[in-house]
């Protein structure tokens, strides 16, 4: 379903080919989705592309116009991210809550057939539920630098970031107003260098263009809202259902990953039927960016090798 909503300016340019409009999710949430079509002589499956938390996009700036050589892609702002609305119902921001959204841009799109879900972090949890939610019409899942769920007790190898979550929660909640103001004001350039100088990406190969704009998103987002997100998602497990998946299933990881070690990767594709994995060498957490042309290659070809192309409309007799 459209709705007559026309989002905001954004700060990148559209390519010529490229469209933009609205998806409603469950609650009559706002869907920012934009997509473009296959490139000339392309006719593979359909890709949607799904972000972490407080991510609007940036770590797929190649991968937007690279997969448009295999078939159409599409990508969309999760509720309360980016130019998609706040949630209609607050409560509703559980994973399941995010999947149910994606389920209603894959609508949204026409339902188109095979599709492939592709998720960077929190959007393997999504990709993983949304599969659960309506696995018809799948033809492959990309999950990458993600893990089935729990990923609170895995941060930087410990369970800290679990622990102090609720504690954090109720402080923020108790102190909104200067806590967005401290949110809103860290210098992006600051944060930039605090992430080159703790390592939290790959020094050699991060373009600092190319995470400045991770950066400038974080400081726009409700910060009671990222740390109820994140904690939900440090309370869900799509684990159960990774030997059911029946599509082809490629698990992207990478060394050096301080949010979702490579390991949690590895069980993640031992337990899918038909997994396989690509670790990124030296790659953080935004190894998509990292190393833009290893995983362009890597994606393009699982998808040409696995995933069967759209089958055209059957003629009939009149």
């Amino acid at each position: 379903m459209t709705a007559s909503w026309h989002p905001p300016p954004s700060h990148r340019t559209a390519a010529a080919d490229e469209t933009e409009s609205c998806a409603l999710g469950p609650d009559g949430t706002r869907l920012f989705v934009r997509r473009r079509p296959a490139a000339a002589g392309a006719n593979g499956p359909t890709s949607i592309l799904c972000d972490g938390i407080v991510c609007d996009g940036f770590i797929w700036k190649y991968l937007w116009d690279d997969l448009a050589q295999v078939g159409p892609v599409a990508h969309w702002h999760y509720r309360g991210h980016g130019r998609s609305a706040a949630a209609a119902d607050p409560d509703r921001i559980q994973v399941v809550d995010f999947a149910a959204d994606l389920d209603a841009v894959r609508t949204h799109l026409g339902n188109p057939s095979p599709v492939v879900l592709i998720g960077h972090s929190f959007g393997v949890q999504v990709a993983l539920e949304a599969y659960r939610k309506r696995p018809e019409g799948v033809g492959a899942l990309i999950l990458c630098c993600g893990a089935p769920g729990k990923v609170t007790e895995t941060f930087h190898g410990t369970k800290v970031l679990a622990q102090v979550l609720p504690k954090l929660i109720a402080w923020v909640g108790s102190n909104s107003s200067v806590v967005r103001a401290l949110w809103s004001r860290m210098p992006t350039e600051l944060s930039v260098k605090l992430a080159y100088m703790m390592r939290e990406v790959d020094v050699e190969n991060m373009r600092p263009e190319d995470l400045r704009p991770y950066v400038e998103h974080i400081a726009s987002i409700d910060p009671t809202f990222f740390f109820r997100a994140l904690h939900a998602a440090g309370e869900h497990s799509a684990e159960d259902l990774l030997p059911q998946i029946q599509v082809p299933v490629l698990v992207i990881a990478a060394e050096r990953d301080t949010f979702t070690p490579p390991a949690l990767a590895k069980r993640m594709a031992d337990a899918i039927p038909r997994g396989e994995m690509l670790v990124l060498n030296g790659g953080s957490h935004a190894a998509l960016i990292e190393q833009p042309d290893l995983v362009r290659q890597k994606i393009s070809q699982f998808i040409r090798d696995q995933v069967r192309a759209p089958q055209a409309p059957a003629l009939t007799a009149e």
